[in-house]
């Protein structure tokens, strides 16, 4: 087999297991927001994300409920495709208002973190705006994140 050949396949091998790894992190992200909808079914929530070129990719999932308390707030940042959601217990129970007030709080020393968050609110309150919808997450439009 010439060089060239190697490279071809070693490049259709580098491509599949992207590939996989792109499908197994959706996957994760699809089971942990069904996982969240269906364990709440009133309130709001948001999905913000960030992305660095060569800063970390951060997702964050935020969870309120009708009158704007932190269900549930997750954030799922890494390079790799097997970074996890990590949950902060630590914003369960505050106001929204705390947490948009000072996104910040959440990734002192990492920008994206504070940027998906912010996104996150900015998607609750887009929601909490619209005329005509009620409160809850059954019919959730998902944001294009």
């Amino acid at each position: 087999m010439a060089i060239w050949q190697w490279g071809l396949l070693l490049l259709v091998i580098v491509w599949a297991l992207q590939s996989l790894g792109v499908w197994l992190q959706m996957r994760h992200y699809s089971d942990v927001f069904r996982g969240v909808t269906d364990q709440y079914k009133d309130g709001f929530v948001g999905a913000g994300n960030f992305r660095g070129r060569l800063a970390k990719g951060t997702i964050a999932l935020v969870v309120v409920t009708p009158d704007l308390i932190v269900r549930r707030l997750m954030v799922m940042s890494g390079r790799s495709v097997f970074t996890k959601f990590k949950r902060h217990e630590e914003f369960e129970g505050v106001p929204l208002d705390r947490v948009r007030s000072n996104p910040a709080i959440m990734g002192e020393g990492e920008p994206g973190v504070a940027e998906a968050v912010k996104r996150a609110i900015e998607q609750i309150d887009k929601a909490r705006s619209e005329p005509g919808k009620k409160p809850g997450l059954a019919g959730l439009n998902i944001a294009r994140a």
